[in-house]
């Protein structure tokens, strides 16, 4: 897709905060210059200080930041499923009273939908919620893990489960937990990866919650509950892309100055062709992830959430590749401190991993797009 004028000059702007701050970035000091100048809530709507953007733009945003060696994981979280859901789902006072601080960035969301016992599969959750007959307020109980940053977050969006009194099934719901509710407590998750932002298992005992913590109609249900799930898929794409953008440059950097009997290693072929094709896998992936967001900004769901799944699953390998090949052409370099690449082989994986796998995408597309039977 060719990008627009207004495309291009945000990627430079953005590029250009990208690389003042660079690799050895304050997370603080990012997210607030990023927020003062409107990056965080390109995407939210302009009467509530939003840019008046989509996730096409915000993913623009991720992605260069990420190029620039300082991606900012809780845009995926708080601007792009948190802000666009309660934009598009919640009431005229939840709006008010989170999309002018989501854009800003003096309030945080993050999102808690994974569970011990139900990864990919969200009809299997647990974490249940029932109303108290008395007073109206919502009762919650459950566990939630690989929680991102929400001990930087105001509130997190839960997804829970209510019952539906005609046919007693239960179906899916969101709800706005501050982080200081009674009985919703936090325990830090011990992670190889090395991130600003950090993982958490959480445990909601009976925490209550007024009748106006729901967000959008309680049976409205999987519709709400993907429409922050595709800005998600999209905006890891965004992240993956720009992860394997920086590790590609540091390489071809290297390659171009590194020289052995006199010649740079990028001059061999051994050398340059991963390189190029790490470089064409990355644009393709792009492309995708430019596709998946065009769909969504223009509220085709199903389109978007078939090519959001593909862009994800693209952008992830390409990361991974991406991010493999530069540590080899740095040798011995790419495993030190100095060159600053290591780290990336275990953050890489990520966008493998989360928010979903590449085996559930395949099973999305086999079955969803090729209409072949479910092994499941």
């Amino acid at each position: 897709m060719i990008e627009t004028e207004e495309h291009k000059a945000l990627r430079a702007a953005v590029a250009a905060l990208g690389k003042r701050h660079g690799r050895d970035y304050v997370r603080e000091d990012l997210w607030s210059e990023a927020a003062k100048l409107g990056y965080l809530g390109v995407n939210l709507p302009e009467e509530y200080g939003g840019g008046g953007g989509g996730i096409a733009e915000l993913s623009i945003v991720l992605e260069e930041l990420g190029a620039a060696g300082c991606p900012l994981l809780m845009m995926v979280v708080s601007p792009a499923i948190c802000g666009t859901v309660i934009a598009r789902f919640g009431t005229d006072a939840q709006k008010r009273a989170w999309l002018p601080a989501l854009a800003d960035g003096t309030r945080t969301m993050a999102f808690g939908i994974t569970e011990p016992d139900a990864g990919s599969n969200s009809h299997r959750i647990t974490t249940t919620a029932r109303r108290d007959p008395d007073t109206g307020d919502w009762l919650l109980t459950g566990r939630k893990v690989f929680i991102s940053g929400v001990d930087i977050a105001d509130a997190t969006l839960i997804v829970g489960r209510t019952e539906d009194s005609r046919t007693g099934r239960l179906k899916p719901c969101l709800f706005i937990v501050p982080r200081d509710a009674e009985g919703f407590t936090r325990r830090q998750i011990d992670m190889e990866l090395q991130a600003a932002e950090k993982q958490f298992e959480l445990v909601l005992d009976d925490v209550r919650l007024p009748a106006d913590a729901l967000v959008g109609d309680e049976d409205a249900g999987l519709l709400q509950l993907f429409a922050g799930l595709n800005p998600e898929r999209i905006m890891t794409a965004a992240f993956a892309i720009g992860m394997g953008r920086y590790a590609l440059g540091r390489a071809v950097e290297y390659a171009r100055d590194r020289a052995v009997w006199n010649t740079p290693i990028g001059a061999h072929q051994a050398i340059a062709h991963p390189l190029a094709q790490a470089h064409i896998d990355l644009e393709l992936a792009r492309l995708m992830m430019q596709k998946a967001a065009h769909l969504y900004d223009a509220g085709d769901d199903v389109g978007a959430g078939e090519a959001a799944n593909m862009a994800k699953y693209a952008a992830g390998e390409a990361c991974v590749r991406a991010v493999d090949q530069a540590v080899h052409t740095l040798g011995g370099n790419g495993l030190t401190r100095e060159f600053g690449l290591a780290s990336l082989i275990t953050a890489s994986r990520v966008a493998r991993i989360a928010p979903v796998s590449r085996e559930m995408i395949l099973n999305y597309v086999s079955h969803q797009t090729l209409g072949l039977p479910k092994s499941y």
